[in-house]
């Protein structure tokens, strides 16, 4: 990532994992930051749960901003090995309706005068 100034945004992902599928899945979410951190210019980490539900994990992607984020999303989405890795882990191995997604941004800090 750059670290243009702009403020940095976040996309957090939480989904529950099919128990049936866990080993499949826990290796294709390795293998989806894998592929993101290495070919695109943003930040991918695979949270796993200390507390709450067991089965439910998490994806955090780091932007240099919204306009950033727009742009790694559409350079994803074309293209198409990642669309299989994507696609195959979304269909197989978590548990249909459970994905919910919030996206942040860092606050600017306000200086005092």
């Amino acid at each position: 990532m750059k670290g243009n100034g702009e403020m940095s945004i976040f996309v957090y992902q939480t989904f529950e994992i099919n128990q049936g599928k866990f080993k499949e899945a826990l290796e294709n979410l390795e293998e989806m930051k894998k592929y993101r951190n290495e070919k695109y210019d943003h930040k991918v980490d695979v949270l796993t749960p200390i507390t709450g539900q067991d089965h439910t994990y998490a994806l955090l992607a780091t932007y240099d901003g919204l306009a950033e984020m727009e742009l790694q999303n559409k350079k994803m989405y074309d293209d198409e090995e990642y669309l299989k890795l994507v696609s195959g882990f979304f269909l197989e191995n978590i548990i249909q309706g459970s994905m919910h997604t919030q996206i942040y941004r860092s606050m600017k800090v306000i200086k005092q005068e």
